[in-house]
């Protein structure tokens, strides 16, 4: 069981994945305020991850800049706060995938602004499961800052 954060800058998209790794599915998003990091232990609590995958933000070259220096700042964070693990995976183009997902199944550009980040935090863990599936190993790059001796 993973859990996926999909980091911004107003939003944290939140999405899980069942035991067996088949099924990946939105969780709640979360305003990324000074409460966030509480929250996002508050759902690891609750779901028990084994690790967490977050979005890595690389450009369509695969080149990783001044975003991805945040997020690996922000790996560091959450692997501090909830005492897991934080595997980096690429995210690129998943949420305007996600955009597109929604858009075809019907909803408007409003309702779509509550659930993009869930959305594209699915996306990304549907391409960790399948790049793990693919391979035989986890997608991504471990970031191991919050566990001891790990």
């Amino acid at each position: 069981m993973r859990l996926c954060i999909d980091w911004g800058k107003a939003r944290i998209g939140v999405a899980a994945c069942d035991r067996d790794g088949l099924l990946a599915y939105p969780v709640e998003t979360v305003p990324n305020n000074a409460a966030a990091l509480h929250r996002l232990g508050e759902l690891a609590a609750q779901y028990e991850p084994l690790e967490i995958v977050l979005g890595m933000p690389t450009d369509l070259r695969g080149r990783q800049g001044v975003a991805a220096t945040t997020m690996l700042d922000v790996a560091g964070r959450i692997g501090t706060a909830l005492g897991l693990n934080v595997r980096l995976v690429d995210e690129r183009l998943t949420t305007a995938s996600a955009a597109r997902s929604l858009a075809l199944t019907g909803h408007g550009s409003r309702s779509r602004r509550s659930i993009i980040d869930q959305a594209a935090a699915v996306a990304i863990l549907e391409q960790a499961i399948e790049i793990e599936k693919r391979t035989g190993r986890p997608a991504g790059n471990l970031n191991s800052a919050g566990r001891q001796g790990v």
